[in-house]
């Protein structure tokens, strides 16, 4: 079908940016007051910390040219998704992010000044201003890094290399955004150009033949690259490491977990916790061996689909009832900002030319948390529209329960909050539903939410681990060594019943999430934390709900180990790790009692 215009969409079916800006003219108005103002900031250097009420006045100012600069932020990039071939966005879009970046050139002197001062004389100011305590979690996370800040002169030199420290990523993202080409392989007597967009559909077509020409030529392709990308690799942990030395880390490691205030521990317990459950994914693989009727299933069958999408469409209004029928159980208070999200239409929900694909939620302080749809009427639509909205409750609830300075949650926790809707919406239509079919369906995408989660990030986790530490003892990281470790531990996550085809060896080096500093350790966390999420508001009702609601409500004023204990998720025990498998094993469980009937 032809794509429809933006003008072809009934305004109904569209976010509401009026919310932010009536118009383009109100935009430019707040645009050209905030680059009058922005020299405002600049007239506190060097006298930040002459005394309480300067400190406090500047926080403040701060906060004020912020929320103005994010205002315009928004409203532009917004409008800018919905029609990027829209000229008037272009131009919004590029305006606004010149001011950004002289913003944050005028206020590159703040955090230095800060750290030359001594936070007892923050502590002290406190009593001379009380009004200061509203920053107080903000002020101690700056000063957290003071130990590990160096002298002016070395930050000056640090931060004159960065581009180059950090190029690791770049010229990775080049290489394989632009200048990898795979290749064509063969589907239904045709020849189709393989590409990384395209690959997933391939890797779980119905046709054997499909998936194993898929499989082997991407990661054929990869492996002509193997030298190239292995150095990228290696410079990007070199750099890591000595940079953290040099700020007096113990690791890499621990100065990429030190701004969440993570312990090392967390991240072991993870890897140590999953692989003492690994013969639930045997398990699991066992499973998909029986269902697909395989003699022996090879790393290029792993992703083929148990059971076909069911042939159920909904419509907008029907996704609608459906996700807030099922998301009840979170409460009055809950249900009356899912329906505000679609009365006040903080959500876009139809494809048309020019918008951005995928979904998101985006929006803050002054926003709506406004939602990016897609909506094509399939059951991953209706889901995908509950995940989002667990990010727009989460910014809503963060924004009225906290002044502007802590309103923001961090990343850590952003998708704890989207995949308990996910979860508890499948759990909903699995006990409305008595067609077999859409039960194994709905368990099926389960199954696959947790394999891919859980057990792959955590296997991405300690490959990524075990790089940094061999390198950190000298060893070098070769494409040869590289290859061969990553090799040793899929063969250890796949175990003996699955065939463990060389190719996979090569699979590190499309994973764009290793230049993302451990990062991929949030997902297993995240998706573990909202398992016992779900099962406590299950089993304990309303007193669960509650504390959920209170763990929204904390925004940013809180370290993410702290914020989840208010929901009784206690990271730093692994036992919400080992209840998530279990709730892994039940789901197998039930689809094989199922799918044997």
């Amino acid at each position: 079908m032809k794509q429809r215009l933006r003008s072809d969409i009934k305004k109904e079916d569209t976010w509401d940016l009026e919310a932010i800006y009536k118009d383009v003219q109100a935009f430019m108005k707040d645009y050209n007051e905030l680059k009058e103002e922005m020299d405002k900031i600049v007239e506190y250097k060097g006298r930040i910390l002459e005394n309480a009420k300067t400190l406090l006045e500047f926080l403040k100012t701060s906060d004020e040219l912020e929320r103005k600069l994010y205002k315009l932020f928004y409203y532009a990039n917004l409008n800018f998704d919905a029609d990027t071939t829209n000229a008037k966005s272009q131009e919004l879009i590029g305006m606004i992010s010149k001011l950004m970046t002289d913003y944050s050139t005028k206020i590159a002197f703040v955090t230095p000044e800060l750290l030359k001062g001594d936070y007892k004389t923050i502590e002290k100011y406190y009593q001379d201003e009380p009004n200061l305590l509203q920053y107080k979690f903000n002020l101690e996370c700056i000063y957290r890094y003071k130990e590990h800040t160096l002298s002016e002169a070395e930050e000056k030199v640090l931060s004159a290399l960065s581009d180059s420290l950090g190029s690791s990523e770049d010229i990775y993202e080049a290489l394989t955004d632009s200048d990898i080409t795979f290749g064509n392989i063969k589907v239904d007597g045709k020849e189709i150009e393989l590409t990384e967009s395209n690959y997933q559909t391939f890797i779980e077509s119905k046709d054997r033949d499909v998936r194993k020409q898929a499989f082997d030529t991407l990661f054929t392709t990869y492996g002509k690259y193997k030298n190239t990308i292995a150095n990228t690799f290696k410079y990007n942990v070199e750099t890591n490491e000595k940079i953290a030395k040099l700020r007096n880390y113990n690791s890499a490691m621990e100065a990429s977990l030190y701004s969440d205030n993570i312990s090392v521990l967390i991240y072991d317990n993870l890897i140590k916790t999953v692989r003492e459950n690994l013969d639930a994914l045997y398990d699991y693989y066992d499973l998909k061996k029986e269902v697909l009727g395989l003699d022996e299933i090879h790393l290029y069958d792993i992703y083929a689909n148990m059971v076909s999408s069911v042939d159920k469409k909904y419509t907008f209004e029907e996704a609608k009832e459906t996700v807030l029928e099922g998301l009840s159980v979170l409460g009055d208070n809950y249900h009356k900002k899912l329906e505000r999200a679609f009365n006040e239409r903080f959500i876009d929900i139809y494809n048309n030319k020019g918008k951005r694909g995928g979904a998101y939620s985006s929006g803050f302080y002054d926003t709506n948390p406004y939602i990016l749809l897609n909506f094509e009427g399939k059951y991953n639509d209706v889901t995908t529209l509950a995940h989002e909205l667990g990010h727009s409750m989460h910014t809503l609830y963060s924004c009225e329960n906290n002044p502007f300075n802590t309103s923001s949650y961090r990343i850590f926790v952003a998708e704890v909050a989207s995949t308990v809707n996910e979860l508890i919406l499948v759990k909903y239509l699995l006990k409305k539903t008595e067609d077999k079919n859409e039960k194994l369906f709905l368990l099926n995408k389960l199954l696959e939410l947790f394999k891919g989660t859980i057990f792959r990030q955590t296997m991405f986790a300690e490959f990524e681990k075990e790089m940094y530490e061999k390198n950190a003892h000298g060893v070098i990281l070769t494409n040869e060594f590289l290859s061969q470790e990553y090799y040793k531990l899929v063969k250890d996550y796949f175990g003996k019943n699955v065939v463990c085809d060389e190719l996979i060896k090569n699979e590190w080096m499309r994973i764009p999430h290793f230049y993302y500093d451990f990062y991929v350790y949030k997902y297993a966390i995240g998706l573990s934390a909202a398992c016992k999420i779900v099962h406590d508001i299950e089993t304990k009702g309303n007193d669960s709900v509650d504390k959920y609601l209170s763990f929204l409500k904390t925004g940013g004023s809180m370290f993410p180990a702290s914020e989840l204990k208010v929901c009784d998720v206690d990271i730093s025990n692994p036992k919400f790790i080992e209840d998530a498998i279990e709730m892994f094993r039940n789901i197998i469980k039930e689809f094989r009692e199922i799918y044997r009937k």
